[in-house]
């Protein structure tokens, strides 16, 4: 597993790297967009449980008007009116998740792994679900790769808890593949079902 470590940071570094540089100026120009067509910064930040649960600021393009509940629900459709202007675009093509390649860079997160959720969700985990902190939060996931935002909380965290048994290099290739063919299809975007007894709170902002 050591060896493994080594090799997946070594490439969490490489990717990340790689798609910063290439990437840049698409990154500058979204930023510009959402300056243009919304008050407020361009990156969201937000705290979110990291490996063995160690919090870490998250950064996402803001896709939602500035004063929005930073913890309320996830958009549901397209037509929510909380989403900006760009923001619709940005979340159907996934360009909203691109800063966290320098969460990557900074090695709070990695390309593949549980997505990162909230601090306060933590304990309302069982013990079989924290074992998801036993890796990296990911960019992308098995979760991701499974239905995404058509799947429910307990869904997700059962997926998670998978992957953590599962992890592998040829694991972490795969999983990549599937989420480019996703992101090209737009598929699973926006929630559905939150919980199998919720339907309020969101997992994604």
């Amino acid at each position: 597993m050591r060896l493994f470590n080594i090799y997946k940071r070594i490439l969490d570094i490489l990717v990340s790297l790689s798609a910063l540089i290439v990437l840049f100026p698409i990154l500058v120009l979204i930023a510009i967009a959402i300056r243009l067509s919304s008050q407020g910064p361009a990156i969201f930040k937000q705290q979110r449980a990291g490996k063995d649960g160690k919090p870490f600021v998250f950064y996402k393009f803001r896709t939602m008007k500035l004063g929005v509940e930073a913890f309320g629900p996830s958009p549901k459709s397209p037509q929510d009116t909380r989403l900006i202007k760009i923001g619709r675009f940005l979340r159907e093509y996934s360009l909203d998740e691109l800063p966290q390649f320098f969460n990557v860079l900074k090695g709070d997160m990695s390309i593949v792994g549980p997505r990162p959720l909230y601090l306060s969700q933590i304990p309302e985990w069982s013990e079989r679900h924290k074992k998801r902190l036993l890796v990296k939060p990911g960019l992308t996931g098995l979760a991701q790769i499974q239905g995404r935002s058509r799947l429910t909380r307990e869904e997700k965290l059962e997926l998670d808890v998978k992957y953590v048994k599962m992890v592998s290099f040829l694991t972490d290739i795969r999983i990549i593949l599937v989420t480019a063919t996703q992101v090209i299809g737009r598929k699973g975007i926006y929630e559905k079902r939150y919980s199998k007894t919720e339907y309020t709170r969101g997992t994604r902002k």
